[in-house]
């Protein structure tokens, strides 16, 4: 079930209040992102797939996640991960099926987000990725939480 705008922005500040509990002082990125993912998955109704892909060397890895089993590594510019990574941008894509070059870790994932994650210098070091099981899933309120988020909880 895709929320509309309200129940969305009202569902991503109450996200947000339990993130922050969460993880309030955890110096650690990858416990970060594990609250991150935990909130976010068990909160919003429209998530298949949720989690994170660190860049480590050249690649990007897996890193936590909660649903079905994601791909291990993606490479730079491959996919909606790796455009987002390549871009700096996020990609928000209605119909994945559609998207040039999509890989398709889960054959049931219809739409997908993903947000890049930067470090305080400014450089791409993960990428936030989100899979629904239904097409048109994530909108313009979906991306300005994400964004807000992330770059509140990431640093």
């Amino acid at each position: 079930m895709i929320p509309d705008s309200t129940e969305k922005t009202r569902l991503y500040g109450e996200a947000e209040v339990r993130i922050s509990g969460l993880i309030s002082g955890e110096p650690d990125a990858v416990a970060r992102m594990a609250g991150v993912v935990a909130v976010l998955h068990g909160v919003m109704p429209h998530y298949f797939w949720t989690g994170f892909y660190r860049v480590v060397g050249g690649e990007l890895v897996i890193g936590p996640y909660q649903g079905t089993p994601g791909c291990a590594r993606i490479s730079w510019g491959r996919g909606v991960c790796g455009t987002a990574w390549k871009s700096g941008e996020t990609q928000l894509v209605e119909d994945v099926h559609a998207f040039p070059g999509h890989i398709a870790c889960d054959a049931r994932s219809e739409s997908e987000i993903v947000v890049p994650v930067r470090d305080q210098s400014g450089a791409v070091v993960a990428v936030f990725d989100v899979d629904s099981g239904e097409k048109a899933a994530f909108d313009e309120v979906d991306r300005e939480a994400l964004e807000r988020l992330l770059e509140k909880f990431s640093g």
